[in-house]
């Protein structure tokens, strides 16, 4: 399954849905995706000689940085992985190893690739199921499971001869499938082997030093590989609706190709991968050369090689970093951007500047994008049978506070819209399954009633808003 290959003004048009204003920005990323799309149709002696412009977004908390990398590799169907600069260290002091975003990458793309296949042999799949659950529900007796034993284990018990399933006429079997097919048999009660996953080894989270954050992981597999370990089988009884679900899913996973599936991963890991870089202001060194700017240029030194191109080993083999797409972000109020060590700013040629967000983009935010938070209360609220409405002045009015609540304390952007709604809809959304009115109706006044008493405590707005 190709990614679709959009143009950079289709892509624009795309995260406008989701993200208002930032048209830099989003001119930025719509060109760095696109020219993935061109340096795939150039000849293979140039291609790996074209290597990505990363980007550096510089900009306030809560303008959408975050949300565009995300949006973006969700329009790319590339693996994404979204970490902290913060969290890595150098070696010799605790923290998260810089190679562990590429192997969590490639998990993200094996995830991605598996789901594509099984969609393939989905439909293969449910026909197998539905032979065998047409055998279960047509055995001639119920089969008692063997007897557990109560302590230990036997690691040759998957060694052991099964017992043979019992024959089922063809008549019998064709009558059943007709009545599992006009929905009959939904409710009916049958066995089911259900597989059981080897049990995990919390010890060995002990593991925390750099490198070594992957280690459970390794170890649980090769202890699951073990004889007795490995495709233990419990038998369950369900509803035959739950049952299909089960089955299919059992099917579909002895028809997927794991080996393919790995291989289409590490590829689509290392051809379009995108790695967004958070808070990468906070290892900037301000000119100083002792204490705390030594860990920082360390964690710089440490994310260098990975972001000019290097192989990082994984569980899946080899992976090459050249070709990822790497997103860097921070506000950049106290450092700036020169305060990187040279090498790595020379890694991310393109720098967008976001801008802050004014009182008329809280009120697009509000009310345009598809996920609106206006759009998402109204849904919450009508689980609970209660239509929420806002009228034009009150989103107004929404917009007002929120531009006022940043200027009077941190700028965090969009996120304040979050506090102001959670402040204003509070007790509404307490009372909301015991009301007896269905309607309710916020308007500007009902705005200024509930958050003007907040915003005249400067304690109140403080901690509230």
């Amino acid at each position: 399954m190709k990614p679709q290959a959009f143009t950079p003004r289709e892509i624009v048009s795309e995260l406008d849905r989701y993200i208002v204003g930032q048209h830099k920005a989003k001119r930025a990323i719509a060109i760095a995706l696109r020219n993935r799309f061109r340096r795939q149709q150039v000849a293979p002696d140039l291609r790996d000689e074209i290597a990505p412009k990363n980007i550096i977004m510089i900009g306030p908390t809560g303008v959408g940085k975050t949300e565009l990398a995300r949006r973006l590799a969700k329009l790319a169907q590339a693996p994404f992985v979204k970490v902290e600069a913060t969290k890595f260290t150098e070696v010799g002091y605790v923290g998260r190893d810089v190679e562990s975003l590429v192997r969590d990458l490639v998990e993200q793309a094996i995830e991605l690739v598996r789901k594509e296949q099984l969609d393939q042999v989905r439909v293969r799949a449910s026909q197998l199921a539905e032979d065998k659950l047409c055998r279960l529900i047509a055995r001639p007796h119920k089969e008692e499971p063997p007897p557990q034993q109560p302590v230990g284990f036997n690691p040759f018990a998957n060694l052991l001869p099964k017992p043979a399933e019992p024959q089922v006429p063809d008549s019998e079997l064709s009558e059943v499938r007709k009545r599992l097919r006009a929905g009959e048999l939904e409710e009916k009660l049958v066995e089911v082997d259900v597989e059981e996953s080897s049990a995990s080894l919390p010890l060995m989270s002990i593991f925390g030093a750099p490198g070594m954050d992957d280690m459970q992981g390794k170890l649980n597999e090769m202890l699951g590989n073990l004889p007795g370990m490995k495709g233990q089988t419990k038998r369950r009884a369900m509803s035959v609706k739950d049952a299909r679900r089960v089955l299919e899913d059992q099917e579909a996973g002895r028809l997927l190709d794991m080996e393919l599936v790995k291989k289409l991963a590490v590829e689509r890991t290392e051809q379009s991968g995108i790695v967004f870089i958070d808070e990468i202001d906070k290892v900037a060194s301000r000119g100083n050369t002792h204490g705390a700017d030594v860990s920082r240029e360390g964690v710089q030194r440490d994310l260098l090689p990975i972001v000019e191109g290097s192989t990082v080993s994984t569980k899946y083999g080899p992976v090459r970093t050249d070709h990822v797409l790497f997103i860097a972000a921070g506000a950049f109020h106290v450092s700036k951007v020169s305060d990187l060590i040279p090498e790595l700013q020379g890694r991310f040629p393109v720098r967008v500047e976001l801008e802050s967000l004014s009182k008329q983009d809280f009120v697009r935010i509000l009310t345009e994008p598809k996920n609106a938070l206006t759009r998402q209360y109204r849904a919450l609220l009508e689980t609970e049978g209660v239509t929420l409405t806002f009228s034009d002045d009150a989103v107004e009015a929404l917009a007002e506070y929120a531009e006022e609540a940043n200027t009077r304390a941190e700028n965090i952007g969009a996120r304040r819209l979050h506090t102001i709604m959670e402040a204003l809809l509070d007790d509404l959304s307490f009372r909301a399954s015991e009301l007896t009115e269905r309607e309710v109706h916020i308007d500007g006044a009902k705005v200024r009633a509930t958050l003007d008493p907040i915003m005249a405590s400067e304690d109140l707005s403080k901690y509230i808003l």
